[in-house]
């Protein structure tokens, strides 16, 4: 139950803003149904105003995308909103706190919660060292940078935020001047130097001012990068994960700035300010996260020990990866940025590996189950002249000749011309369709399905998946004719993998539109699979060296299994000669896990 800002947060952390309604607005919690107007200068002001008055009055939180009633005088959190990714930029929001506030609070969180169409986002300000007091330049709503001759100091009261009257600054003024032991004149002369002393040429801001602790090392990758054009500090320096970051300005007026960004152990970068976007904007509909904390930061360039530029014209950034794992940013011919993961492998399944197979005992499953986690998935739908076109498509796809090339091998013409509907059903969030090759008694033989499944109250992602399965050995032999071996090589799984790999990843996404402008909310995974999953009427199923021959794996320490997989971290769409050596690795990287430690991997 959420009761206190503890709570609270909590439960935005969880993705549950639902959690917050019937709360009343008080001092620590204030609720906004439509997000601020940044191309307005008063509301920059009033974004200013508001987070000042929270870092002043011991912390609290800003979520936007709650609408409230008004009951009893007071208001109450009434339902949510939900708002577009597209229309908040959260980044910018961070930028203009570090710049309208002084000194920038520190441990700001702006982030998102919530599911698609129930998306909010908050402004955490945690409670602030003692004695510090937050101003913001007095407001004149009027376009331009803060004025640096001005200040106001916002104050919370209740569930309300006021400005704090000229008299109690002026009492407050006086009440250090006091403290300070000197006369008046003397006391502001004092102050005067010290901020001169403590701020750039001019009176500017300097490198690294926010961060005390690296002001010296964001000073020197200054001075390192000084060619790139970099001109002087938009905002103060702010920490983030792992990170030292600073906007500057370009030296020339009109021109994107710069983002200075120093991560420990690796050489400093100056970022252009359009690029800058584009990795913060990739990352910023991982659910519940900072966008950095998922995408993380860029990374230098293989064998790169000194400072080095990311220009506005770059058209690939590789970045180290937050909670998504090292990725690359690359910019298309028409400026769109996509965000696609560097290949890497592992175990882990994810809650789909099953999906279809209930009440299914084939012989031997060959499955690849491609994982979509694309953003606003709710937006999607899957029409009628794109079903129309799978099904057109589906006798001669990849898949399809995977399952005729293994009858063809043993020297019979089995074509898997035939689809029809299910078994997965189909309606609009979903297709299935199968083919069926039987024996001469009219049993199933061999047979290929593929499905795709928009997300459900189950399941958050998109997830396609193409199955080979041998049903019935005995019966395909019937229908090869006598003197033919049903047992597959693992030259054959291989093939197998690649081309129910390559239509669950390439052909089956169509049917909700072009997937190379969605973009991504989490990694897309790929899970290939080899399954025995008819048991013996001891009721043991078999292992996969009954079905495939394993000889070229050597022996296993554990007994051969009745299943192995593996999963690939990767842009799901690739070129076919990509995509075999992926699967080689992958399929190497499989046996070696599961103990085939004397593989002849030449083999794969």
């Amino acid at each position: 139950m959420v009761k206190d800002l503890k709570s609270a947060l909590a439960a935005l952390d969880g993705n549950e803003p639902v959690a917050l309604l019937e709360l009343r607005e008080t001092q620590w919690l204030d609720a906004k149904g439509v997000p601020y107007q940044l191309a307005d200068p008063k509301a920059v002001e009033e974004l200013a105003k508001d987070v000042a008055a929270f870092a002043n009055g011991g912390g609290g939180m800003i979520v936007i995308g709650i609408a409230t009633r008004l009951e009893h005088d007071e208001e109450v959190l009434d339902r949510i909103v939900g708002l577009d990714p597209a229309a908040v930029n959260v980044d910018q929001i961070r930028k203009l706190i570090r710049q309208w506030i002084t000194p920038a609070p520190r441990g700001v969180r702006v982030g998102w919660s919530g599911a698609d169409g129930e998306r909010v986002v908050f402004i955490d300000v945690p409670e602030q060292a003692a004695g510090t007091l937050f101003v913001v330049p007095a407001p004149v709503g009027k376009p331009g940078s803060p004025r640096t001759d001005t200040v106001a100091v916002p104050r919370r009261d209740g569930d309300s935020t006021h400005w704090l009257p000229r008299a109690e600054i002026q009492q407050l003024l006086s009440a250090g001047v006091r403290a300070s032991g000197m006369p008046t004149a003397q006391a502001l002369t004092e102050l005067v130097r010290q901020a001169v002393s403590e701020a750039g040429p001019d009176g500017e801001l300097r490198v690294g001012q926010g961060l005390p602790d690296r002001e010296r090392e964001m000073r020197a990758a200054y001075e390192q990068l000084a060619g790139a054009g970099l001109g002087r500090p938009a905002g103060e320096a702010w920490a983030q994960g792992p990170a030292a970051l600073q906007d500057l300005h370009y030296e020339l007026d009109g021109e994107p700035g710069w983002v200075l960004c120093l991560v420990a152990g690796r050489p400093p970068a100056a970022v252009a300010e359009p690029v800058w976007q584009a990795i913060v904007a990739a990352g910023q509909h991982a659910p519940g996260q900072d966008p950095l904390a998922a995408i993380g930061f860029p990374r230098p360039p293989k064998d790169t020990d000194t400072p080095w530029v990311i220009a506005a014209d770059s058209r690939s950034v590789d970045l180290d990866g937050g909670s998504w794992g090292a990725g690359r940013l690359t910019c298309s011919g028409r400026g769109v940025w996509r965000w696609q993961p560097l290949p890497r492998f592992g175990l882990n399944q994810g809650r789909s590996a099953d999906i279809g197979t209930s009440g299914q005992t084939p012989a031997l499953r060959l499955r690849a189950v491609v994982n979509l986690p694309w953003a606003d998935p709710d937006q999607l739908e899957i029409s009628k002249p794109r079903r129309t076109l799978l099904e057109q498509q589906l006798p001669y796809s990849a898949v399809a000749g995977a399952v005729t090339i293994l009858s063809r091998r043993r020297g019979s013409e089995l074509p898997a011309a035939r689809w029809e509907r299910g078994p997965f059903g189909n309606s609009a969030r979903s297709v299935g369709y199968s083919c069926t090759i039987a024996g001469p008694d009219g049993s199933p033989a061999l047979k290929a399905s593929v499905m795709l499944a928009l997300p459900t109250t189950m399941e958050s992602i998109v997830v396609a998946c193409a199955d080979v399965l041998i049903e019935n050995p005995a019966a395909w032999a019937a229908a090869l004719g006598p003197g033919w071996d049903t047992q597959l090589g693992l030259d054959e799984v291989q093939a197998v993998l690649l081309d129910t790999w390559e239509t669950a990843a390439e052909l089956l996404p169509d049917v909700v539109g072009d997937p190379a402008g969605l973009l991504w909310a989490a990694p897309p995974t790929t899970e290939l699979r080899m399954t025995c999953e008819q048991p013996a009427d001891s009721g043991v199923l078999p292992t996969l060296d009954t079905i495939v021959d394993l000889t070229p794996l050597g022996t296993n320490d554990g007994g051969t299994r009745s299943r192995m997989a593996v999963t690939i971290t990767s842009e799901p769409a690739m070129r076919r000669a990509e995509r075999q050596r992926l699967l080689r690795e992958a399929l190497v990287y499989m046996v070696d896990q599961f103990g085939y430690v004397d593989a002849e991997l030449d083999l794969l």
